[in-house]
């Protein structure tokens, strides 16, 4: 699992290419962005493996500085691997042109490019994040819910960007009382109170007027804002009318 190749790849980076490469993927795995891109400076991409290995770097370092520059370089590099004869119909060339298409933000694309390798991915976290957040972003929340749910990796599955995904699919999908689980089990102060703001505006488009107001309530104990007060208002006289033409039907 790699668990030397910090003492043993060092001394091999001058003789063996593969050792640079297998050091930088080690760096990843270990979420050490900046040693993966300092042992990548000055690399020439030859091959579909290290052009495939820029692409990730750029693409993560350039996400976390928010540095376009790099993440045009990342799509360039997926694109260059996603396109070629050699690639273009094979499971790593189709989830590099996924990987660009990702990073443009067209997710109608993405998604055709990884339903076309899905049943060669099971049991792949990655893969599964990825894919579920795509077809949340095209507003196929049901089929998003399904696979986000599959996802075993538990620092995976702690991060913020997973539980808003999770929780507005829950609340698209008509079970807001999940996603309400969601934001009670939040310990970070900040994370939550961001779930909470997401939940709340999210039951409230889709008519979930009680959990939007008890949201709304928490929310504006903490912030005074009007905006707040006046979706609290709003979700209130949503889920009295409900009550209102619930009993006017039953009579």
């Amino acid at each position: 699992n790699g668990e030397r190749a910090s003492q043993l790849l060092p001394s091999l980076l001058e003789d063996i290419p593969e050792a640079r490469l297998n050091l930088a993927i080690y760096y990843l795995r270990k979420a050490d962005v900046i040693e993966a891109e300092e042992l990548l400076k000055g690399m020439e991409p030859s091959t579909p493996q290290e052009y495939i290995l820029s692409a990730v770097v750029n693409a993560t370092s350039g996400q976390i500085k928010d540095n376009p520059t790099l993440i045009r370089s990342a799509q360039t590099s997926f694109q260059a691997v996603g396109a070629s004869p050699s690639e273009c119909d094979t499971i790593p060339g189709r989830q590099c042109m996924a990987s660009c298409f990702f990073l443009l933000k067209q997710f109608d694309d993405v998604n055709i490019y990884l339903s076309s390798v899905k049943s060669y991915m099971s049991g792949d976290d990655d893969f599964t994040w990825n894919y579920g957040i795509s077809l949340a972003s095209t507003g196929n929340f049901k089929a998003a819910e399904e696979m986000l749910k599959t996802i075993h990796n538990t620092s995976y599955k702690s991060e913020y960007c997973f539980l808003s995904w999770l929780a507005r699919c829950y609340v698209m999908n008509g079970t807001p009382e999940k996603a309400w689980e969601l934001y009670l089990g939040t310990k970070n102060v900040d994370e939550s109170y961001q779930l909470l703001d997401l939940i709340a505006n999210d039951c409230y488009q889709m008519g979930h007027f009680l959990h939007a107001a008890k949201a709304f309530n928490i929310l504006e104990k903490v912030d005074s804002d009007s905006d707040i007060w006046e979706g609290k208002r709003g979700a209130c006289i949503g889920a009295f009318q409900k009550i209102v033409v619930a009993k006017e039907w039953d009579n």
